[in-house]
């Protein structure tokens, strides 16, 4: 019986699919995998049995992705199971900025008690008169699931549309929209754009990436957006900007203590991915990742390891290999099998960084002995018999 440990509230939808051999247990210690979705693992002690962790979500800082590398423990995570609920809010943002519809709700609260409402709101309406988005211009940074959604929801109401993604996937650009130019250089965007929207993960390279060089290019009265991370954009260079009149808003979906007293701000309480649908969506997604890993050894999705398929095991034994990616690997695991009289009937290599998986289907099972021999290669992290 393969025991689950949900760290955080999981969805019914998805811890719903697992099948009887499998048995949620409230103890971490005790967990073959574990499900999580917020909650930071960075200074929790990890179970030697634990094989696999799945982040409900997309974001995985939560997660020590190195030291579960190390470990031999799979990181999943859930791509594009949330694209959607994300997508709607940042729609909601761009009307949120173009039209002033929070001071105007503001405003009719403060003067509810008045008995000439309807004829107070006629003369004052014109206090919080906006733009249209239809015509203007927004620019796309990032056109992974959730940025490759709005550019194509944003085109479909009208919106000039430009995206820039020096990382493109395939199936992300066949994903695009007609409509939806395709750039090379973010400096389009910041330059050309009324409405520029931050989709892409963080990393180094992505720090403060809109900051105050980046905003000095942009236009007078530009609006900005981030439903990606909120260290994406430098919030000092920010808040001059808003004070100044170069960004007209900023909407943001991670308040600090800085955002939520900056001028023209909109800021919303992490409501990105805070829908049924997507929790029900991740929590599946994240459960069937997990079940075909701990049955199959197969890896979809994992931030710390490649992917690898190959399939449902039809020989005597599986067995997947964790080590590092370094010469002559291959050659001491197959070498450390066939000194065993062990034969391979199928194998598959995948690389990833500094780490690597090796996934072998056997004739026979291992011995114990062999598997400890396997074990003790220099560079190995962790041998898993699978089956």
């Amino acid at each position: 019986m393969r025991k689950i440990h949900c760290i955080n509230n999981i969805s019914k939808c998805g811890t719903d699919l697992f099948t009887g051999g499998y048995i949620l247990t409230d103890s971490m210690a005790e967990a073959e995998g574990v499900l999580v979705r917020s909650a930071s693992m960075h200074d929790m002690e990890l179970p030697e049995n634990l094989l696999a962790v799945a982040r409900a979500g997309a974001g995985v800082n939560n997660i020590p992705l190195e030291r579960c590398a190390r470990e031999g423990i799979v990181v999943f995570n859930t791509p594009g199971a949330n694209a959607n609920g994300v997508k709607e809010l940042v729609l909601a943002g761009l009307f949120l900025a173009s039209r002033d519809v929070v001071g105007g709700i503001s405003w009719c609260q403060g003067i509810k008690d008045d008995p000439d409402i309807a004829k107070t709101v006629e003369k004052g309406k014109k206090d919080f008169a906006g733009h249209e988005i239809m015509g203007k211009k927004l620019g796309v940074i990032g056109l992974g699931a959730i940025g490759a959604e709005v550019a194509n929801a944003a085109a479909a109401l009208g919106m000039e549309v430009c995206g820039y993604d020096p990382y493109i996937s395939v199936n992300a650009a066949w994903g695009l929209s007609r409509d939806v130019k395709h750039i090379t250089s973010a400096d389009t965007i910041y330059e050309e754009c009324d409405y520029i929207s931050v989709h892409v993960p963080l990393m180094d390279a992505t720090k403060k990436m809109i900051n105050r060089d980046t905003i000095g290019r942009m236009k007078d009265g530009v609006v900005v957006l981030n439903f990606a991370r909120d260290l994406l954009v430098d919030d000092d260079a920010m808040e001059a900007a808003l004070e100044s009149g170069k960004v007209s808003r900023y909407v943001t979906d991670f308040p600090n203590p800085k955002s939520v007293n900056m001028k023209g701000a909109i800021a919303i309480p992490h409501l990105g991915a805070s829908t049924e649908e997507s929790e029900d969506n991740c929590a599946k997604m994240a459960v069937k990742e997990m079940m075909d890993y701990l049955e199959n050894g197969t890896i979809k999705n994992s931030v710390n390891f490649p992917n690898c398929d190959m399939g449902v095991c039809r020989t005597a034994s599986r067995v997947a290999v964790f080590h590092e990616n370094i010469p002559n690997m291959i050659g001491q695991i197959s070498g450390t099998l066939a000194a065993a009289g062990v034969n391979i009937s199928d194998m598959t290599n995948k690389s990833r960084d500094k780490y690597a998986y090796t996934l072998l289907d056997l004739e026979t099972r291992l011995e114990d002995v062999t598997l400890r021999k396997l074990e003790a290669i220099k560079g190995v992290c962790r041998v898993r018999v699978v089956k």
